[in-house]
């Protein structure tokens, strides 16, 4: 029986198969090689992204070794499909073991957990042409093709069928043109082909490469497809690999930005592990890392060595050196830092100054107020046009439960002061240095809560014993 032609066309309905069994010996790591992190998302996470853009309608991720942890990282992911692949006997065989998950009829894109930046402009071509009834594949040139699958072609260029590297002729490996593993086809022949594979190599495993020599007998046209960036299809099998990859990803942004309009400092010293939205005229300076979805607005500034997260920057805000910056919101024209650190939950009027080695957490400071050096704010609520005096400590925890602070607008508090919480400083009021307040303070009143000095006569420091 001859197989699927040209006239003969299938289903358009995409499935996609993500081969994810591999457990990465060379990665030296206890976690299952397609979780490692690239740019902050596990290596599937990526893939599985590229997914989305595609619009399948079935999704079947092959798992092995930590299959419970891969599930897990991505049980988020309701409309994914997980088959086991155990024992593991190649690509070919885990392809089989997601076909009691796929339709009956439709086009299957094959993609592979640790090939990350695999891009939807590059497979939707495979896609479109497995829907006309052919065999598509994505190849690459490479200067250097040692351990790929070579692409046989026969003298009139027609792709006749893939080598692997250790069972290739010396002629073979010379040849250049590379399978990438990344194919696409209609699901009816896949099913047949994948019936029909051996295992007589050198491995002792099936291939799925072997599909392109029956697709040939069948006369189903094999259409290749050749990838213009090698990075885009380059697999991860150990960490330099790893750390070559996330160069690569990191390098992209930073055109990207630079493209945006973004001044940055050095784009070979930023990293950013999430999505960074930046306005007009924003300026980024060296070794800044960029977590979760950070929004810059314009004319933003960032000093070298501040690591934000999940974080909103108004207009005009300066943040200087060696911040950490955690699920905060921040107005316009605020200062902070350097050394300053704001943790979930805070949020920031415009003008706001946070100086060094202050630490806001769970609190709001109004509009002009100040902690500019040397203070906790946690679980305050802090009004507009307040100081807050070097070394003031807001003691919001009373070993069991967290408490409240308010601080009325225009209060100002003296220089290592603690307030402890639940407790209101009233408006206007103001807290002497070095006083620790544990009731109500009421407005427009100084209040000071300090121990009487004393001083002794008589008294000597103690000396060393000889």
């Amino acid at each position: 029986m001859r197989g699927m032609t040209i006239a003969q066309a299938p289903s358009s309905a995409l499935s996609v198969v993500v081969l994810a069994a591999g457990k990465g010996t060379r990665m030296r790591s206890d976690a299952p090689k397609v979780l490692q992190p690239l740019a902050g998302k596990p290596l599937l996470g990526h893939v599985l992204d590229t997914v989305h853009h595609l619009s399948a309608e079935r999704v079947v991720v092959v798992t092995g070794f930590g299959a419970q942890r891969v599930q897990e990282a991505f049980a988020h992911q309701a409309h994914l499909r997980f088959a086991l692949q155990e024992p593991q006997l190649g690509t070919g065989h885990a392809v089989q073991q997601a076909l009691p998950d796929l339709p009956g009829d439709g086009v299957c894109l094959v993609l592979y957990g640790d090939v990350p930046l695999a891009s939807a402009s590059s497979l939707a071509p495979l896609v479109a042409q497995a829907q006309t009834g052919a065999l598509a594949l994505l190849t690459v040139e490479l200067d250097d093709p040692t351990g790929y699958g070579r692409i046989l072609r026969n003298a009139d260029g027609a792709v006749q069928g893939i080598v692997e590297h250790k069972d290739a002729t010396p002629a073979q490996r010379a040849v250049r043109e590379c399978n990438t593993g990344i194919l696409c086809a209609p699901l009816p022949a896949m099913r047949r082909w994948l019936g029909q594979l051996r295992n007589d190599n050198a491995q002792g495993e099936y291939y799925l490469t072997d599909v392109v020599a029956l697709a040939v007998a069948d006369g189903v046209p094999v259409r290749a497809s050749t990838v213009a960036d090698a990075d885009d299809v380059l697999g991860v099998n150990d960490r330099s690999q790893l750390a070559h990859l996330e160069r690569v990803v990191q390098l992209r942004t930073a055109r990207r930005l630079l493209d945006a309009g973004v001044t940055l400092a050095d784009p070979s010293r930023i990293d950013v592990r999430g999505a960074l939205h930046c306005g007009r005229d924003v300026f980024i300076d060296v070794g800044c890392v960029f977590e979760g979805e950070v929004h810059l607005a314009d004319g933003a500034r960032v000093g070298p060595y501040a690591v934000l997260r999940d974080v909103r920057v108004g207009a005009g805000t300066v943040v200087h050196p060696f911040c950490h910056l955690d699920g905060a919101s921040i107005g316009a024209g605020a200062i902070i830092g350097p050394f300053a650190r704001l943790r979930p939950a805070t949020a920031l009027a415009d003008g706001v100054h946070i100086g060094n080695f202050v630490e806001v957490k769970n609190g709001t400071l109004g509009p002009g107020s100040k902690a500019n050096h040397l203070s906790y704010v946690g679980d305050a609520t802090v009004g507009a046009r307040v100081n807050i005096g070097a070394g003031t400590i807001v003691a919001n925890y009373d070993g069991a439960n967290k408490h409240r602070t308010v601080i009325e607008d225009d209060a100002h508090t003296g220089s290592n002061s603690v307030l402890v919480a639940p407790i209101t400083i009233g408006a206007g009021a103001t807290v002497g240095a070095g006083s620790t307040v544990s009731k109500n303070v009421p407005a427009g009143k100084l209040t000071v809560a300090r121990a009487k000095a004393v001083t002794l006569d008589g008294w000597s420091r103690p000396v060393k014993k000889k």
